[in-house]
């Protein structure tokens, strides 16, 4: 199956004053903005947001009079939602809650601003059975999770009128110990009669950190609650110490079987996490009723970290239906079932596992040796119903600051406009983001059933330089196509928490000491943003990393990920162990996670450049000159 063919093409947005616009942007930020100097933009589609730009930078000297035109002029916009949130904050700052009520919107989804609002009506004496209501939700709304400061007036005023009960207080007390929050325990506890007082702190303590009063506690749900949950939170930090302390709270406060296991789910968790020598006894230790689909997985796992392939399958075949039949399970289910002689039910789950298209999918293809499954989809729309959309003032102002590198607000304006579009206009306008650059939405616009749209979920830019750079480092350009998509879903500009830029997010240090080895000219840590620069470094990395890792692109990848010292360790703990086995014992889930990514998406990749593929199973090894395989569509079953 040859990779489709673009369909009715989508004329890409040219905007002749782009320049311009983000001039004036970047002037209304620094606060030096003349009106008189940009008056050529003033019927400019962004220039909405040259003026949210200013009014945001001096939001606490803008007056409600320009605040209030502004979101006027603006209502029911993207640019009105942006600033709204900061001007209510800027309101209640100054204690206008005249101003704050006049410009509140229900839509309004911050807790802090939610009890700004009730705040205001308290001042104004707009108390009534809404206002009761509402305070109730957030107080009930929160799960046991702290709650900004702005809310206790709120909170005095709703015991005040009856409407915070000692019920409600020990509901989120209790839900704060099921999320380990004790100091929000210890700020419940405070307001409860002297009486509770006491006992609610020490569970407080407990949680904290165990202590032996708990054994003298009341024999009471609450304190099973508390003293399983205070274990469970040790056991994550210190799952033998959890272990050793059980037995005595258990029998001392007749602990129910969900109360053990509680606590003995995260001991097991956090052993089998860093697969610890105890893990296969911890995990069997916990009961059935607690197990869920997370801790089967790291059963199965440590099972195979161990290659005890008898256990690792006996614990697949513990799961529910719905987990037991996702393809990573019905692969593994074949291959340890192989593994152990039962090549008829080997067989079966490769061939149900092979009908997606994902990592285990290609895998269990290539164990029965047949094409891999892909069903592309085009976007089904002639050149009119693409003009539509492409013409939606909100998608080109999306589009527009998209451009810019204006990510956060190009998604309020993309929001906005995907509430006037049916599924199928939303699909053109990803398409119509993406023949302008603006990849991501390929990944974030497509909903979980849509992933057939290949050429939407899958961009490709830079192709002749991905080609170019793959062949001068003797690497697959499938390969370093999919490292962009997993890194940055080619966006130059990106750029991470941990300063790693551009297409395949190459850190400036990184960066400098890969030039200076291929002899490449460094032009510092800005050079990265440009795409051509970024792939050639990022591209020798990978190389350097495949040399360095024995030639494995999934050591690299994992490499690339991590970083050296976790890739030794997991190297160290499991040599010789085939690839598949290796890559799904790897602790950490990041990781773990992005390794099976990386291969799956050169796989789609090998096939959008060439129209097949290089064996997945040999990709994972680094050998480049295998047999390459076709797509077909599996029939319909």
């Amino acid at each position: 199956m040859a990779a489709p063919a673009p369909g009715t093409p989508v004329a890409a947005q040219v905007d002749p004053r782009q320049a311009r616009i983000e001039a004036a942007i970047s002037a209304a930020e620094r606060g030096d903005f003349d009106a008189a100097h940009f008056g050529d933009l003033a019927d400019h589609p962004l220039y909405r947001w040259v003026e949210y730009a200013g009014l945001r930078r001096n939001i606490d000297s803008v007056s409600n009079e320009r605040a209030t035109g502004f979101l006027q002029r603006h209502r029911g916009e993207a640019v009105a939602g942006a600033f709204r949130e900061p001007w209510l904050a800027a309101a209640a700052r100054r204690d206008d809650d005249a101003a704050f009520l006049a410009a509140w919107s229900d839509e309004v989804d911050s807790t802090k601003l939610r009890c700004a609002k009730l705040d205001a009506q308290l001042t104004l004496g707009r108390i009534d059975a809404k206002w009761t209501s509402d305070a109730q939700a957030v107080w009930n709304g929160s799960k046991g999770e702290s709650l900004p400061d702005d809310c206790n007036p709120v909170f005095a005023a709703l015991a005040a009128r009856g409407g915070l009960t000692d019920a409600m207080r020990w509901q989120r007390f209790d839900e704060a110990a099921a999320a380990w929050q004790p100091g929000v325990m210890r700020a419940i506890a405070a307001e409860l009669p002297a009486d509770q007082r006491a006992l609610a702190l020490d569970y407080a303590a407990f949680i904290d950190a165990p202590h032996p009063r708990a054994l003298q506690w009341p024999k009471t749900d609450r304190s099973r609650l508390v003293a399983s949950q205070g274990l469970a939170r040790l056991g994550k930090n210190d799952p033998g110490q959890a272990e050793s302390l059980l037995p005595q709270y258990a029998s001392a406060l007749d602990f129910t079987e969900a109360d053990r296991g509680r606590a003995l789910y995260m001991i097991a968790l956090w052993t089998a996490a860093s697969l610890l020598p105890e893990s296969e006894r911890r995990l069997a230790a916990v009961p059935d009723a607690s197990y869920d689909a997370r801790l089967h997985e790291w059963q199965v796992r440590e099972a195979i970290a161990r290659s005890d392939w008898r256990a690792a399958l006996a614990a697949i075949r513990r799961m529910d239906d719905k987990q037991r039949s996702d393809s990573k399970y019905e692969y593994f289910e074949g291959r340890l079932a192989e593994l152990t002689g039962d090549a008829e039910t080997a067989k079966a789950r490769y061939a149900a596992a092979a009908r997606e298209p994902e990592f285990h999918g290609f895998l269990a293809a290539d164990r029965l040796g047949q094409p891999y499954a892909l069903c592309p989809r085009q976007v089904d729309a002639d050149g009119a119903a693409k003009a539509v959309v492409a013409s939606d003032p909100a998608l080109q102002r999306a589009i527009g600051l998209a451009q810019l590198g204006r990510h956060g607000w190009a998604v309020a304006e993309w929001k906005d406009a995907l509430e006037r579009f049916d599924d199928r206009q939303r699909r053109i306008a990803v398409e119509v983001a993406q023949v302008n650059g603006w990849f991501d939405r390929g990944v974030f616009g497509l909903e979980s059933d849509e992933r057939s749209y290949y050429t939407l979920r899958f961009p490709l830019h830079h192709d002749a330089t991905i080609r170019r750079e793959a062949a001068r480092n003797r690497i697959d350009p499938a390969w370093v196509a999919a490292e962009i998509r997993a890194e940055s879903i080619f966006n130059p500009q990106a750029r991470s928490g941990a300063d790693a830029r551009g297409l395949m997010q190459v850190l400036p240090s990184t960066g400098a000491a890969v030039a200076r080895r291929i002899g490449q000219p460094w032009g510092g840590g800005e050079s990265l943003y440009d795409a051509d620069t970024n792939i050639v470094l990022g591209t020798a990395y990978l190389r350097q990393m495949l040399d360095e890792y024995g030639g494995k692109p999934y050591f690299a990848i994992a490499g690339y990920n991590a970083g050296p010292t976790p890739l030794r360790r997991w190297q160290g703990d499991r040599p010789g162990m085939d690839a598949d086995f290796w890559i799904e014992t790897i602790t950490y889930a990041e990781t773990r996670d992005y390794v099976a990514r990386v291969l799956a998406f050169s796989v789609i990749y090998d096939w959008l450049l060439d129209g097949d593929a290089l064996r997945l199973t040999d990709r994972m090894e680094g050998r480049v000159d295998g047999p390459r395989k076709t797509f077909a569509c599996p029939a319909a079953e």
